[in-house]
């Protein structure tokens, strides 16, 4: 069975959670991504910081994003998936939380993410579209 450490992108960076969205989008940017993880002063994972999550939360509600720390964006606990766990696993936590992207970890160290452009090269058309399905519904 597939695993997410076979399907991710690896070199995944984290933003620290003390710096700004500016400095985020700076490095989204650098990066050609369009979401990075938020890690906290102890290296753990605290959420994921998406380019939607700049426009909206931050541009859209007229605050400044040299002064609104990514930290303050982390919502609750961090979904994430496993390394070494399969397919079927990163469908179903992908689906049940309404995610496009998952941080991929190895014990507590972030080694990569699996964003659903990754599960639509690596698995079947079926699981893909019940995937797009389950984020597609409220």
């Amino acid at each position: 069975m597939t695993t997410a450490r076979e399907i991710m992108t690896e070199g995944a960076e984290c933003v620290g959670a003390q710096e700004s969205v500016l400095d985020a989008a700076r490095k989204m940017t650098q990066m050609g991504v369009g979401a990075l993880p938020i890690c906290g002063t102890d290296d753990r994972l605290k959420g994921v910081l998406t380019d939607r999550d700049v426009v909206v939360k931050v541009l859209g509600a007229g605050k400044d994003p040299s002064a609104v720390k990514a930290g303050e964006l982390a919502q609750g606990e961090a979904v994430t998936i496993g390394a070494d766990d399969d397919a079927g696993e990163i469908l179903r936590t992908m689906g049940s939380h309404k995610v496009r992207r998952l941080p991929v970890i190895d014990g507590h160290r972030l080694v990569g993410m699996v964003a659903l452009a990754d599960v639509a090269r690596a698995l079947p058309d079926r699981q893909v579209g019940d995937l797009l399905e389950a984020l597609s519904t409220d």
